[in-house]
């Protein structure tokens, strides 16, 4: 796929079949996520890797929007190895930009996906042993979309650019 059919192709992917993604195109989106951008390329990010079925139902307790997927990544920063100006910590936008690298990259090799940030963290800390210095920003589940999905009706809804855009 070329760039543009990535970015407007990608959508949000509610229910997942049981097939499971295969090992080379998880390490891609893996390393995706790794090569993407962070202020002053501090990477204070951490990516668990749950596709166990153990780890699966623990996903299930600290979230109720994993659709199935029999892979989920969560998507950690930490606040202290962060770039700071002030009081800010970039970690948040840092995983941002990890989790949206390897959504763009999912997509273009045909991995469907859904950002996730409706989650209970206190759970998710207690079952993944998830230490304090790294704060859980979203989950990213990913996998095969199955053939029931409906389609995302909010998919092709968007502002103009007119709207979005002022040229100063």
């Amino acid at each position: 796929m070329n760039f543009e059919e990535v970015i407007r192709n990608r959508t949000a992917v509610r229910k997942f079949s049981n097939k499971k993604i295969e090992t080379g195109k998880l390490d891609k989106i893996l390393e995706a996520g790794r090569l993407a951008p962070t202020a002053k390329n501090s990477q204070p990010i951490k990516i668990y890797v749950v596709s166990s079925l153990e780890g699966l139902e623990k996903i299930d307790k600290a979230s109720r929007c994993r659709y199935n997927a029999n892979t989920v990544l969560i998507i950690c920063g930490n606040k202290d190895a962060a770039y700071h100006k002030g009081d800010y910590s970039t970690y948040e936008m840092d995983s941002c930009i990890v989790a949206t690298h390897m959504m763009l990259e999912a997509t273009n090799i045909g991995i469907d996906n859904i950002w996730i940030e409706s989650f209970d963290e206190e759970t998710l800390r207690k079952e993944f042993a998830i230490p304090s210095e790294y704060i859980p920003v979203c989950l990213l589940p990913l996998g095969y979309r199955a053939d029931d999905c409906p389609a995302n009706p909010l998919h092709s809804v968007r502002k103009s650019i007119e709207e979005i855009v002022e040229y100063k």
